[in-house]
């Protein structure tokens, strides 16, 4: 049962040559009654896909196994796993599959990671030389327990990467490395093709929803590495469905473009398990593809919004979109 009284719906109007304002997408409180449908298990039809399989799946799945990687596909329980492993595209994930931070929404497992494998850039490089693959995502598990946490593993993927496929475009989404200035130039002057780092949430709901990180300081990253690399896009993503307001996460993104953030990812928030923050609603269709009206008219190259939109989703596609080359 939802607590406290229901809501009258908030409702966002278009200016118009009339004297009248139209309605141009209703927005729900933040109490809707959608998150009914999580709590029984239900979700709505369009956040509904297809379950993996197929000859190109198992073969992304097998390289991986073999050369003993990990993704962020599988960790975080991602609902594009199949689409995305069936055109032989894939995130990998470094530094081990253990996070030393415990975000509320996040389903990678938290604790003491082992030790580092210096390694893994080369065993990836090869995955992604076996599989031919164009276009490669990189991200990570936290590692505050390594002195510029991970920065030197990225870069070297980059180099590994390049070194056996040179015509590959690499993205590295990439943590805050809790504001260590030398570890993101080290990862700047890697240079990858673009350079991700989420935002995820509103201002309010940040150290409910990212105890371990602070919006500012993600913010502060972004603006450093265009500082360091004008030429280098960045990109960043959020969640919705955590309980924020529409002019909450409307902020949020003109936040993100103000320190010079090029590209930007909107996705619904999917609950992983029952011990991790509950959905306080879902989206409609209609609702993200506003975002992505606004996005565009706030000035970012490109703006992937939907309901299964994740930040690595059709990467290849944001960056060809974005006129993104190297």
């Amino acid at each position: 049962m939802l607590a406290g009284p229901a809501r009258t719906p908030r409702v966002c109007y278009a200016r118009t040559m009339s004297s009248q304002p139209l309605p141009l997408v209703q927005i729900a409180p933040r109490r809707a009654p959608q998150v009914l449908g999580e709590i029984a298990g239900r979700k709505p039809a369009w956040l509904k896909v297809k379950a993996p399989g197929g000859p190109n799946y198992a073969h992304v799945r097998h390289v991986m196994r073999e050369l003993k990687l990990n993704t962020v596909c599988e960790e975080a329980h991602c609902p594009n796993v199949g689409e995305c492993w069936e055109h032989r595209a894939a995130t990998f994930m470094i530094l081990g599959d253990v996070c030393t931070r415990n975000c509320a929404y996040c389903a990678v497992a938290h604790g003491t990671p082992n030790t580092l494998d210096t390694d893994e850039p080369r065993r990836l490089a090869e995955a992604v030389a076996a599989m031919g693959l164009r276009y490669i995502v990189v991200t990570s598990v936290d590692r505050d327990d390594l002195p510029n946490g991970g920065a030197e593993q990225f870069a070297d993927v980059v180099k590994e990467t390049r070194l056996r496929l040179p015509e590959a475009q690499v993205e590295l989404l990439i943590p805050d490395f809790k504001g260590n200035e030398a570890a993101l130039r080290i990862v700047v002057e890697a240079k990858p093709d673009i350079l991700n780092h989420n935002l995820e949430t509103v201002r309010r709901l940040y150290r409910l929803a990212r105890p371990g990180g602070r919006y500012d300081r993600a913010l502060e990253l972004l603006a450093r590495a265009k500082a360091m690399d004008p030429a280098l896009p960045t990109k960043s993503g959020l969640m919705v469905g955590l309980g924020e307001e529409w002019e909450e996460l409307l902020t949020a993104m003109r936040d993100l473009r103000s320190v010079g953030v090029d590209l930007i990812t909107i996705g619904q928030y999917l609950r992983p398990s029952a011990s991790h923050l509950p959905v306080a609603r879902f989206y409609t269709p209609d609702e993200f593809a506003e975002l992505r009206r606004v996005g565009l008219e706030m000035g970012y190259r490109h703006v992937e919004s939907g309901p299964l939109v994740r930040s690595s989703y059709h990467a290849w596609e944001q960056a060809e979109r974005a006129q993104v080359t190297t």
